[in-house]
């Protein structure tokens, strides 16, 4: 059935961080948003002080905000919701049959993924309609024993509680946003929405790839190579034992959709001709950066060793003697293009390979400002304040690039309304 513009999208927000889901698919109409936000879990297991969920309740509200582990949370607590979305821990997805033979195949414990899984499953009939599920994208090649074998337990479990995939894996910088940051992104419709009618009878799975599909429409993409076309056979415990035993490369590509466990594939090369943000263009102004941010002479140094070439000889703590080699990097970071990854590690003031090096314009050495992470993330600026820098640097090095999730929603939107 279609929505009428007075119709809304409820969503549950899982593995909520600070709300880049909601942040993309809520968007500045917060008076009539087509999607809204009904339920949004948050816990770190880590640690006590939960500061990802103490921000989410401070931009957004505490109303129907868990922050509790959602492996204690029960199916029922949960309201009835249109659209699942989540940004979910990459983990190793293997199952196994449990100790009552009735109970079936359970997924490897504290494995969230499974969580997710016991969430549609439970729901049944008034399980969502649409998912939207972000990971790293290495989940389509994962573990390194079965290539492809965690992204194929996945897609049949899903295919069991009656979606239907695409996937795409997305580089935010392809599509004219601030940083370098490749991440798969997963879209399920249930059986019972147009869309998977839309899959199941078209007769070529390349053109919902290449236009007809959700991602597609905002993300375009043009073929690199042949369709493959292979089904998941067997039930999810045989996928865990025997899925691509050759160690060969994972089937999964950049693309594809999956129906009734059939899966179509495609390698892939991005077009966009539009607007290209760099790193640069989110650059604070002086006045406005403080002066822990800037290096000294001396902290120069470090740094300069820390990214430069090495061949140098070193001793193991067993005394075993090695070279170790690594190859130069861009230092500092270019201002004329997109910015690199940012990592969780990415504040504080200890040198380090991984964190970004600016030169402004009056020839100083500096690191990124919280504020600047958060522009590179598509985040309002402060959304993380409150907490120390370095905790703001890690929790946008969690986060996803919101104008990815804006995009995918206006997709989204367009094909059911």
């Amino acid at each position: 059935m279609k929505n009428t513009k007075k119709e809304k999208i409820r969503i549950v927000e899982l593995f909520a961080g600070v709300g880049g889901f909601r942040l993309g698919l809520e968007g500045k109409n917060k008076n009539n948003p087509f999607y809204e936000v009904v339920w949004s879990n948050q816990w770190e297991p880590s640690t006590k002080l939960q500061h990802a969920s103490d921000l989410y309740i401070k931009r957004f509200g505490d109303k129907s905000h868990s922050c509790e582990d959602i492996t204690k949370v029960k199916t029922n607590f949960i309201p009835e919701h249109d659209l699942l979305v989540g940004g979910f821990p990459c983990q190793d997805y293997s199952v196994a049959k449990t100790l009552s033979q009735s109970a079936g195949i359970s997924g490897k414990k504290g494995v969230l993924w499974w969580e997710i899984h016991r969430i549609l499953k439970e729901k049944g009939k008034k399980s969502p309609k649409y998912l939207m599920l972000e990971n790293v994208d290495r989940l389509l090649k994962s573990p390194a024993s079965q290539r492809g074998r965690d992204f194929a337990i996945m897609l049949a479990s899903l295919s069991n509680l009656g979606y239907a995939i695409e996937w795409r894996v997305i580089n935010a910088a392809d599509y004219g946003m601030p940083q370098r940051r490749r991440r798969v992104y997963i879209l399920g419709y249930k059986q019972n929405t147009s869309l998977y009618k839309n899959i199941k009878t078209s007769k070529n799975k390349l053109s919902w790839l290449l236009k007809d599909g959700v991602i597609a429409d905002s993300f375009p993409i043009k073929k690199n190579g042949n369709v493959n076309n292979f089904n998941l056979s067997g039930d999810l415990e045989y996928i865990s034992k025997n899925f691509n035993l050759s160690k060969s490369k994972s089937p999964f590509m950049e693309a594809g959709v999956m129906i009734d466990k059939n899966v179509f594939t495609i390698k892939c090369t991005s077009e966009y001709n539009g607007i290209k943000i760099t790193l640069g263009d989110i650059i604070q102004k002086p006045q406005n950066v403080s002066e822990e941010f800037y290096l000294t002479k001396n902290d120069l140094k470090n740094w300069n060793y820390l990214k430069g070439a090495k061949k140098e000889k070193r001793k193991s703590k067993d005394g075993f003697e090695y070279t170790y080699t690594e190859g130069a990097m861009i230092f500092p970071d270019p201002l004329n293009i997109p910015s690199r990854t940012i990592v969780t590690g990415e504040g504080g003031s200890s040198p380090s390979r991984f964190k970004h090096i600016i030169k402004t314009k009056e020839g100083k050495y500096r690191r990124l400002t919280p504020v600047e992470l958060e522009r590179l993330n598509m985040f309002p600026d402060n959304h993380t304040e409150g907490v120390s820098p370095v905790k703001r640097a890690f929790l946008m090095g969690n986060a996803l690039v919101v104008g990815v999730i804006e995009l995918l929603g206006k997709s989204l939107k367009k094909k059911i309304n």
